[in-house]
């Protein structure tokens, strides 16, 4: 996968808390907000796919085994 470096701003103290928790990770800020990314980028794509699929069968519908179909008049008869 081909790289593409970015630049950011932070806050300075917000910068310092990044620097100690990505050692405590053994790795850099780059690498620990690339990881960030593509965790938060995989999620929404799961989001989208599953929404997709959910969409899908509310507009194919749900077959509840009944007997028969009941017309609307026929239910609202008194």
């Amino acid at each position: 996968m081909q790289k593409q470096n970015i630049t950011i701003s932070v806050d300075k103290d917000v910068l310092r808390k990044a620097k100690v928790l990505a050692a405590r990770h053994d790795t850099s800020i780059s690498g620990l907000l690339s990881r960030q990314i593509e965790s938060l980028v995989g999620h929404e794509e799961a989001y989208e796919r599953a929404r997709g699929q959910a969409m899908k069968l509310l507009e194919k519908g749900f077959h509840l085994r009944g007997a028969r179909r009941t017309s609307r008049d026929e239910l609202h008869e008194r």
